[in-house]
């Protein structure tokens, strides 16, 4: 029998009702369903035992991923995280806001048209010069939000090596 025990931190609480783990703290609360039929997790006092009678190998690493999303989870309604993204021009200068819902990238190359990347629920984007500040609870949809900006200015129909334009991450810290 393989077992992982993710001792909860002060100031967190986590409840489990059927395949649903909620994770609550001072910023907030996340959940996310932690279903696998060969492995049991039970909530204990000041811990949560995660449990498993297979052999497989692919089983035993769930309880590590399992483990690790409690990790992010418990880290994010605590301290929360936040992500840092440059602008990079060598070209047009690219001008950028928040609208709404959705980062608006303005002059990218050139172009007439502004492109657009979703801000999903839940994250704040602070515009402050050349930088975006990207803050929230949970690191999967801040890490999302990230990846549409930089989606948003991918370089198409020219040389990616002369033209390296674009937003990118500079940092992933909390």
């Amino acid at each position: 029998m393989h077992e992982m025990i993710f001792h909860i931190p002060e100031g967190v609480t986590i409840t489990k009702e059927g395949d649903l783990m909620m994770v609550k703290g001072s910023k907030g609360s996340l959940s996310r369903v932690m279903h696998h039929p060969a492995i049991e997790i039970v909530v204990e006092e000041g811990a949560v035992k995660i449990s498993t009678e297979s052999t497989r190998r692919r089983v035993y690493a769930l309880l590590g991923t399992y483990n690790a999303h409690l990790h992010v989870m418990a880290k994010g309604v605590t301290e929360g995280y936040e992500y840092h993204m440059k602008v990079v021009y060598n070209h047009f200068p690219i001008q950028v806001k928040v609208a709404g819902d959705r980062v608006e990238i303005a002059n990218f190359l050139g172009e007439k048209q502004a492109r657009y990347a979703k801000i999903v629920e839940g994250v704040k984007v602070k515009v402050q010069g050349d930088e975006l500040v990207l803050n929230g609870i949970d690191r999967e949809k801040i890490g999302n939000t990230a990846a549409n900006v930089e989606q948003a200015c991918k370089v198409r129909n020219r040389d990616p090596r002369v033209f390296q334009d674009g937003i990118y991450i500079t940092s992933r810290g909390n």
